[in-house]
């Protein structure tokens, strides 16, 4: 996966397959979350959800 990277950073890392994974992660996240990186297909799968005022999110570029 593209983000497993980021988990040698100490990032949490939330990985999701399918779209209804992908939202249930990101109704999961927690409170003291400020910033989600999120992949062209996770962002696709948000959809309308995004933008969101509790996170600043960027999406990964292709």
């Amino acid at each position: 996966m593209r983000v497993r990277g980021l988990a040698l950073a100490g990032v949490d890392v939330f990985e999701a397959e399918r779209a209804k994974d992908v939202r249930e992660a990101w109704w999961s996240l927690p409170d003291d979350v400020s910033l989600v990186i999120l992949t062209p297909a996770a962002a696709e799968a948000l959809g309308p959800e995004l933008p969101d005022p509790r996170f600043l999110t960027a999406v990964m570029p292709l």
